[in-house]
């Protein structure tokens, strides 16, 4: 196949049916961006067989689709389908997700012996010996957890919440409370009468020195939070 098309296919009551497709529209269509679905098609026309050039009966349209709109039945196959992935966008994809693994295992888990999180060039590393086969389509942190339990043997890793407790001057409190909530979960707070924010929030143990430096960052070094 061409990496100027590229193949779209879906299966239903036995009959195999497939579309023509230009690769980086495709992809966007799949991943959730809104293109129209004439920007996708590289032909017109619902094959049974693309390479050979198969076109599909009516009839079979008409039975696996309730249509023989050739627009309506490429956006079911491009929803419910499998797009084949160039060669090029499978190895982005898969780069894109990796890196993905690597933040989501440095926020997460810790290295037991110092409760510090691993930096991510040595989880990338541990990574390598590991082989594990990334899938572009499958979610990081779903694939994270199974890395983590092939990597310990390696590099040892432990999963931790912490509790941390956080007091935000008024004048940064409404500024910063966004950013806050955005590292984890805000088990209480409290608004005080001067404005001040006092809250207690629950985040992965990995994430606690980033907290604090954005924390600091936000406030100017005024605000205070310690481990609970």
């Amino acid at each position: 196949m061409s990496e100027r098309y590229t193949v779209a296919r879906i299966t239903r009551n036995g009959e195999h049916f497939e579309i023509l497709v230009k690769p980086e529209p495709a992809l966007n269509f799949s991943m959730g961006k809104t293109t129209p679905i004439s920007e996708i098609l590289a032909t017109d026309t619902i094959f049974t067989d693309a390479n050979k050039g198969t076109k599909a009966g009516e009839d079979k349209l008409k039975t696996a689709f309730n249509t023989t709109d050739t627009q309506k039945i490429a956006e079911a196959i491009l929803k419910k389908g499998t797009l084949q992935l160039t060669t090029d966008q499978r190895r982005r994809l898969t780069a894109d997700k990796r890196k993905q693994i690597i933040a989501f295992i440095a926020r997460q888990a810790v290295d037991p012996k110092t409760n510090l999180p691993h930096p991510p060039l040595r989880i990338e590393q541990a990574m390598e010996q590991i082989h594990y086969s990334i899938d572009a389509f499958i979610d990081a942190e779903e694939q994270a957890k199974d890395v983590i339990k092939l990597l310990r043997p390696i590099l040892p890793l432990k999963m931790e919440q912490i509790q941390v407790q956080v007091r935000i001057p008024p004048e940064y409190a409404a500024k910063a409370y966004g950013t806050v909530k955005g590292y984890g979960v805000i088990k209480r707070e409290e608004w005080r009468a001067d404005g001040s924010w006092f809250s207690t929030i629950e985040m992965p143990a990995g994430l606690y020195g980033p907290f604090l430096d954005k924390l600091g960052e936000l406030t100017k070094g005024n605000a205070e939070a310690k481990k609970l």
